[in-house]
């Protein structure tokens, strides 16, 4: 890699469409929104490499708040690997990230390679698909998320990630097409999950509820309107009333990546996580 000639530079607005592009070329099936909504959890956090102004490496470095940041979103063009160039990308985004604790969701298959820079292995996200039967009606719980208190949702999203994300969270659950929704008893907020469309099927992301009752009658609720579509839940493999609610209804695990951090893990209620937002921004 010649320095003169390749460059690093945050990403405009248009350039996360690209990183998404190709994100559906290496088969992650993102949303149809996601390059809108991901550039709101941080726009100074989007990077890309141009060697003689041709793009040939993405990431993002999400600073969530003073203590944590998630990076994701890393490709390196195939024709482009093993040249120096992801490397280069990932010193300027831990860089960007400073002293927090970073976590990222690593292909297996490089494990070993993100302990080299410091990240060590918890454990593992995995990727869940099933197809969507008739949903029942409705229950009186059941909420759209629009009427769910915005600073009771926030407090209860923080019990399930290790920071704030208020900005995203409101793009997220607001995000065209979405269907989100809540579960609510005697006027507390005890889970929420929002549906949105990708390229292949819908994703459930995220799932979090009190227990696995409360998930399941959400994962029944998402299920509206898409009979016979794909449906994809990004389950934390340590949650074991998870796992139990993906083999009742005979979820297929299609993938799983390593979910490491820099500085230990996150004090968080992984017995409420049933479903993870993204890969790319944890």
């Amino acid at each position: 890699m010649s320095a003169d000639t390749y460059q690093i530079r945050r990403m405009a607005p248009d350039d996360v469409a690209v990183a998404i592009e190709w994100a559906r070329r290496e088969g992650w099936n993102p949303g149809h929104h996601d390059a809108q909504i991901f550039y709101q959890a941080d726009p100074n956090g989007f990077f890309i490499g141009e060697r003689n102004g041709e793009a040939v490496a993405v990431g993002c470095a999400i600073v969530y708040d003073e203590a944590f940041a998630f990076c994701g979103l890393y490709i390196v063009a195939p024709q482009h690997r093993g040249k120096g160039y992801g490397f280069a990308l990932t010193e300027a985004r831990l860089a960007y990230c400073g002293d927090r604790n970073i976590g990222i969701d690593g292909v297996l298959e490089n494990v070993t390679i993100y302990e080299r820079i410091g990240y060590r292995k918890h454990y593992e996200n995995a990727r869940y698909q099933f197809t969507a039967g008739e949903a029942p009606a409705r229950p009186a719980n059941l909420v759209a998320i629009a009427n769910v208190d915005v600073d009771a949702l926030n407090h209860y999203d923080r019990q399930c990630f290790p920071a704030a994300r208020k900005t995203f969270l409101n793009a997220w659950i607001h995000q065209p097409d979405a269907l989100s929704l809540a579960w609510m008893e005697n006027g507390q907020l005890n889970g929420y999950a929002v549906r949105r469309p990708c390229d292949n099927g819908y994703k459930i992301a995220p799932l979090f509820a009190d227990n696995a009752s409360i998930a399941e009658q959400l994962l029944l609720a998402c299920q509206e309107g898409v009979h016979g579509q794909s449906l994809i839940v990004d389950m934390p493999e340590t949650n074991e009333a998870a796992l139990n609610l993906a083999a009742s209804y005979h979820m297929e695990r299609t993938f799983a990546t390593a979910r490491m951090y820099q500085k230990g893990l996150p004090a968080l209620a992984y017995d409420k996580i049933f479903g993870i937002t993204t890969f790319e921004l944890g």
